[in-house]
């Protein structure tokens, strides 16, 4: 696995066989960043079930501003702490259920990326809460990682894009119109 674009292009991250990770691909990764390529750059961005941290250190790599790290597994915490460590980034990684760590997070976000564990029923409780908490910024883009096939209700929010990937799909949500 390694990084696509930007400063820490082609730097290659750690990544462990274990269960409960399922990495993002480099393609889906590149495909994900070539979408939001202009929205990145000196943005906020929410990693939620980071995993090894890919998602978030491509964010860093192509140029933003703050990235937080959010897992409740403490093995993809202290993976992506050593990936973050061989880069010589300093972010907050943190050790926690999305659902709770959620409210005491401050500020709003310009990129939220949501990728749990598939089936495992917390989409539409997490954007519920990033509605509620008023965590995503007026113009900003949620990207959710999921199963092919699989649908959800991402009320309150709207789907402005959605690809499909082999067995995974990965949609873009936005505030809905008024």
């Amino acid at each position: 696995m390694r990084i696509i674009a930007g400063k820490f292009k082609g730097r290659v991250l750690k990544e462990h066989s274990f269960d409960h990770i399922r990495p993002t691909t480099d393609k889906v990764r590149q495909a994900i960043f070539t979408k939001l390529q202009f929205d990145v750059p000196n943005s906020r961005v929410l990693d939620l079930f980071c995993g090894t941290g890919a998602l978030g250190i491509e964010a860093i790599s192509r140029g933003a501003d703050e990235v937080v790290f959010v897992d409740v597994n403490e093995k993809s915490v202290r993976l992506t702490k050593e990936n973050l460590k061989s880069l010589k980034v300093d972010a907050k990684v943190l050790r926690a259920d999305a659902l709770s760590i959620v409210e005491s997070l401050k500020g709003t976000f310009d990129i939220i990326i949501i990728d749990p564990p598939y089936k495992s029923g917390l989409y539409e409780k997490i954007l519920k809460k990033i509605y509620d908490l008023k965590l995503l910024s007026e113009d900003g883009t949620i990207v959710c990682e999921h199963s092919k096939g699989d649908e959800y209700d991402y009320k309150p929010f709207s789907k402005y894009d959605e690809k499909n990937y082999g067995t995974i799909t990965v949609s873009y949500l936005t505030y809905e119109e008024e």
